[in-house]
């Protein structure tokens, strides 16, 4: 259009075709304006940057199909492979402030342990979102933890589908811990938390320990204490578990089994001279996620080994 008013012919036509051509403006602006008015509620959202901090609310993130929106996680959290990538803002009870305000973080996804408290109060006067998600140890508690993320993320759908896909998950890993057990009494286990030989402990009532060995069909061999407890030799043979539970990271710290087992005390329990030593990863095992039915089936397969 605009060449053919260029020209030396057009420029002698008579004024009232001006008002035919600046119809067909107006009419191509229209169709023009109407057509992304069509189009622009189509388009994609701003991704919103999320920090997350607690293995499991990471796990959750993933299964949700919100990876895209992470640009941090803490250091506890180390699944899926493809979140180890991402930069880490510390561990989740020792958060840096100036690692997760680096971020730019749109919304801070956290578990109610994280901290410490001063860092979460900077971070909040600062101005950036944190929402706190209870991670329970039981699996009703995951799947309101899975639908609080949903909701927090903009992802209800997918939580509603990922919740209908873990209570499926659910009814086969409790039919198989029934079927693993079948009737037999619930094994001893004794959990051993333990980084190094320096710093052994173990896990009585009110941990995640103590609720998955339960869920999977046995018995804290230290249920009458309370959270974690040093380990005392004279304890533990007291105790007299039939199993001792490990995870695989602690196992690998304290030299395989033999190392392990060098622990005061450990090997005079029966699970000690038994070399009944079984190891999971720490955050499938503890952690209280999406793969909570897994764990627990897992767990049973190894306490129940001829069911």
């Amino acid at each position: 259009m605009r060449e053919l008013l260029s020209t030396p012919t057009a420029s002698l036509r008579p004024r009232r075709q001006g008002a035919p051509l600046r119809r067909r403006h107006w009419v191509a602006g229209a169709a023009a304006a109407l057509a992304a008015m069509c189009v622009s509620p189509l388009r994609a959202a701003p991704a919103r940057r999320v920090v997350a901090v607690g293995g499991a609310i990471t796990e959750i993130v993933y299964a949700l199909g919100g990876e895209r929106e992470l640009v941090g996680v803490d250091t506890t959290s180390l699944y899926p492979a493809a979140a180890r990538a991402l930069p880490r803002v510390g561990y989740a009870r020792a958060l840096s402030a100036e690692g997760v305000l680096s971020l730019a973080p749109g919304l801070l996804l956290a578990t109610r342990e994280a901290g410490p408290p001063a860092v979460m109060a900077q971070l909040r006067a600062a101005g950036v979102p944190v929402e706190t998600v209870d991670i329970a140890h039981r699996f009703d508690g995951v799947v309101d933890a899975v639908r609080r993320v949903a909701t927090l993320t903009g992802r209800d759908e997918q939580g509603q589908a990922l919740a209908g896909r873990l209570q499926q998950q659910w009814s086969a890993a409790r039919r198989r811990v029934e079927a693993r057990r079948a009737g037999r009494p619930a094994p001893r286990v004794l959990f051993v938390l333990s980084h190094s030989l320096a710093q052994v402990r173990i896990a009585g009532r009110d941990t995640a320990a103590d609720a998955v060995i339960a869920l999977a069909g046995g018995s804290n061999a230290f249920g009458e204490v309370s959270g974690y407890k040093p380990l005392s030799p004279e304890a533990a043979i007291a105790a007299a578990p039939t199993h001792i539970l490990t995870t695989d990271q602690g196992l690998q710290a304290a030299g395989g089994i033999e190392g392990l087992l060098k622990a005061p005390g450990l090997a005079a329990t029966p699970a000690g001279r038994a070399r009944r030593v079984l190891a999971l990863d720490a955050l499938l095992l503890l952690g209280f996620g999406p793969r909570l039915p897994q764990a627990v089936a897992q767990l049973a397969d190894a306490l129940f080994p001829d069911g």
